[in-house]
């Protein structure tokens, strides 16, 4: 077995992992980034697509924002929709902030690049991860290359950045960890489509046959989502079927306005559901991103809640092992995890305000809130300031 030793251990290379070995570099904190798939999976695994301002505001700061600058597309609020009515719920005007779309494929280029520039120790597709001594000052982690051979890694600090599923939350003892969850009665049918977005701004629309949304990831690809159920096959879904339930819930032809359909290139069917982990740190193991809590996609809140995680834990593990100060490191999770849930309300709220049930009652009481929110100013506000974001370290 082959034994080292560095600062950090980074269990997993999405754009968590990725950002806070950037993050920790620009600290002078050493790393090594472990990630089980391989560097052309991690690349070109297509998730979320909205930057929250602070998190751009981030990216640029800490130099990995250039080329969202200039490719990606700043938007100034969204459409709210229902039948026969769209609003404009505009950001800036209402508290000054935008929100940005750039896929995050692009931001793990962008993050990849970084790491190669800074020569910091990466392994991808490595297997059987394991977590040892989590609970004293001295853990290590132990796993096997992508040739098979064994390594141990010991460190000061280890980072779950690892998803839901990774091993470093499965790492905290089941009687110090507590999780709250909730499973949404309904999916996401989501396809991706070269074509250019029929909308200049996403569009979040309730139907009585479901919800629907249009997004986009450029200026010539559409992203686009249908409201399923849960256990639907994608099989059932033809391209004419899709594109037919997508302007029947989009509104086309209101007011003039027409969805233009183009090749679907890629379509799924993505659960729905909350979940939270808490404590977010454990001995010295601490979590970020999906590994602590995940969000359904309503809204877009999955990938800003994990930059705002590690741009937390960077500056607390920066304290923690140049400057021997704990305090910030000892209030992680109660300082994450206040952002963390004023995120999960704000995605069950859009959830439950646009996704249909089959009950009237809740139908006329989402009725009411849509109506609520595009005629009262304040209303307008409160969905601006969480949508667009709220500062990191609220």
């Amino acid at each position: 077995m082959t034994t080292t030793r560095t600062r950090v251990v980074i269990v997993g290379a999405g754009p968590a992992g990725l950002l806070l070995s950037h993050l920790l570099d620009r600290e002078g904190v050493e790393s090594v980034l472990l990630e089980n798939r391989s560097t052309e999976y991690v690349r070109g695994r297509i998730r979320a697509g909205m930057l929250e301002h602070s998190t751009v505001d981030l990216l640029s700061e800490v130099g990995v924002g250039d080329r969202l600058r200039r490719e990606g597309m700043e938007h100034r609020g969204i459409h709210l929709q229902f039948p026969h009515e769209r609003h404009h719920i505009d950001f800036n005007s209402l508290v000054n902030r935008s929100v940005w779309v750039y896929g995050q494929t692009e931001i793990t280029r962008d993050l990849m690049r970084a790491r190669s520039a800074a020569g910091q120790l990466a392994y991808y597709e490595v297997s059987d991860v394991a977590l040892h001594d989590i609970d004293g000052e001295s853990p290590a982690v132990t796993f096997l290359d992508v040739e098979g051979r064994p390594h141990r890694i010991h460190c000061d600090v280890v980072a779950g950045c690892d998803g839901f599923h990774g091993p470093a939350r499965r790492s905290i003892p089941e009687d110090a960890r507590s999780s709250f969850g909730r499973e949404y009665p309904y999916a996401w049918l989501g396809v991706l489509a070269e074509v250019a977005p029929s909308t200049d701004e996403l569009i979040y629309a309730w139907h009585p046959e479901g919800f629907a949304m249009h997004s986009m990831r450029s200026h010539s690809v559409s992203r686009l989502y249908l409201q399923v159920d849960p256990g639907e096959d994608v099989a059932e879904w033809s391209d004419g079927r899709i594109w037919d339930a997508l302007a029947l819930r989009l509104g086309h032809g209101q007011d003039g306005w027409q969805l233009q359909p183009g090749r679907i290139t890629d379509k799924s069917v993505l659960p729905m559901r909350s979940f939270v982990s808490t404590p977010m740190q454990y001995g010295r193991l601490f979590l970020a991103g999906d590994a602590a809590h995940i969000v359904p996609p309503t809204g877009a809140k999955g990938l800003n809640l994990a930059v705002a995680d590690v741009a937390l834990l960077s500056r607390a593990l920066a304290a923690l092992l140049n400057e021997r100060d704990p305090r910030p490191a000892d209030e992680y999770t109660e300082t994450a995890l206040r952002r963390v849930w004023r995120g999960t309300h704000f995605s069950w709220w859009m959830t439950s305000m646009l996704h249909v049930t089959g009950d009237p009652f809740d139908a006329q009481l989402q009725r009411s809130q849509l109506e609520w929110v595009v005629r009262s100013r304040s209303a307008a506000a409160a969905l601006a300031e969480n949508y667009a974001g709220l500062p990191i370290g609220y």
